[in-house]
């Protein structure tokens, strides 16, 4: 008892401060994608509301949506929830570096040819270095071709490339 005597109230500011947590927590919720959701440990109630949500095209209406999500978020405990959310943020900002790194190595072998050559296979040691020549070669004369012309060509080599890498990089499981 002595406990809660020792705990003072919270205020209007922190009280609202809490339910706003909870209102954005539910916005992020409803911008997820089904497939997300259900990474999302959501009773069918909460699950429900956020699905409607989606479905809602009205300002009003969904703002009222949002105020109900936000009312059933208040009865839960939020910390599961973060934390999923928190793992799918981390995955999306994962898969973003994987593909910018391979972007830089596609570049890099363009460019510098088999210099970068060494460099992948010491990454990729399965990789097929006349496989990386191919795609190399065809490339530098795809951008030789875009620059020397008006026309632009599909850089077909390029993307073939960059597949290849992705490739590799997903049996290597390197990231």
């Amino acid at each position: 008892m002595s406990e809660n005597l020792s705990e003072e109230p919270k205020s209007k500011s922190q009280l609202k401060r809490e339910v706003l947590a909870l209102r954005s927590l539910g916005v992020e919720l409803v911008e997820l994608t089904k497939h997300q959701l259900r990474k999302v440990p959501l009773d069918d109630q909460l699950r429900q509301a956020v699905e409607f949500a989606k479905s809602i095209t009205s300002n009003g209406a969904k703002r009222r949506q949002m105020q109900y999500i936000g009312k059933l978020m208040r009865a839960r405990d939020p910390g599961p929830i973060q934390q999923a959310l928190d793992i799918l943020n981390n995955q999306d900002q994962q898969t973003n570096a994987r593909f910018h790194r391979l972007e830089k190595y596609r570049d890099e072998l363009i460019n510098k040819g088999d210099e970068a050559i060494a460099h992948i296979l010491t990454i990729f040691p399965t990789a097929d270095r006349q496989i990386l020549r191919q795609f190399i070669r065809k490339a530098q004369k795809e951008q030789e071709i875009k620059q020397s012309s008006e026309a632009t060509p599909s850089s077909e080599a390029t993307r073939g490339l960059f597949r290849y890498l992705r490739t590799l990089s997903e049996e290597h499981n390197t990231w």
